[in-house]
């Protein structure tokens, strides 16, 4: 019974000490963030490297971009790839997707757009809005992946659902052809019209075309369609954001 006990507060202890790690590791890729935002790079590189050292994937990602653009460090391609890539092996999305930007323009590896394919279907599923953008573009366009309509429809709608305009563009777009969903300029006209308040301006000539074809009920019940739909993304934008000033004080 002792030997149990023992066990299991071995275990808790464990735990304990993996969960505090965790935090300090998150609290100094925060503080590293915040100096690579306001330009001081040699503040950033001396709360990454210690994380780089312990293998932490969000750290191998933002150095990654240091090298990539030269920030505090000689710009090194080769470098940023290798960190890139150790981080995207980590499952990190944000290195996955940048990844498969690397693998679809062939210029530092070989070109591979399965690869470029695999990789942001990865980063997409994480919930990275450009990731599902891209995928959604993939799948339009059969590349890398076949050629699937439905499927681009939804990972626009995932993507736009995330407040992405050009997604919310190319989803009312899809919408006006009736690729991938039920033709309806009703929910052109809704798509359209958020894709334009996130300051999208093709959005904003397409919805005027929609509107021509609409009645002046329709336009109505479309523009309170398109109130409620981007009212809940704010909402969720602003969860989301919540969440991370929480984390940042972690």
């Amino acid at each position: 019974m002792v030997t149990t006990m023992n066990k299991m507060f071995s275990t808790i202890i464990f735990i304990l000490a993996v969960s505090f790690s965790s935090l300090s590791q998150a609290s100094n890729l925060n503080k590293g963030i915040y100096e690579l935002n306001r330009g001081e790079f040699q503040a950033a590189i001396a709360l990454f490297t210690p994380l780089l050292e312990q293998e932490y994937a969000p750290a191998q990602y933002f150095m990654a971009t240091m090298h990539k653009n030269g920030h505090g460090v000689p710009r090194d391609a080769m470098k940023a790839l290798a960190l890139f890539q150790k981080s995207a092996e980590k499952n990190y999305p944000d290195a996955q997707f940048e990844l498969a930007l690397i693998y679809t323009e062939g210029k530092l590896v070989k070109k591979d757009l399965k690869k470029a394919y695999q990789l942001t279907a990865k980063a997409a599923k994480k919930g990275l809005a450009g990731a599902q953008f891209n995928l959604a573009v993939m799948y339009a366009n059969g590349t890398g992946v076949k050629q699937d309509n439905f499927k681009a429809s939804r990972w626009y709608k995932s993507a736009a659902d995330l407040n992405f305009a050009l997604a919310q563009y190319n989803l009312a777009l899809l919408y006006s052809e009736g690729k991938g969903v039920e033709k309806s300029t009703e929910m052109s006209y809704v798509w359209n019209t958020i894709a334009s308040w996130n300051g999208y301006p093709d959005a904003e000539t397409s919805r005027l075309i929609d509107e021509r074809a609409l009645s002046k009920k329709k336009i109505l019940l479309a523009r309170e369609k398109a109130n409620q739909i981007y009212q809940k993304i704010l909402e969720q934008q602003e969860i989301k954001a919540k969440m991370n000033e929480k984390k940042q004080f972690l």
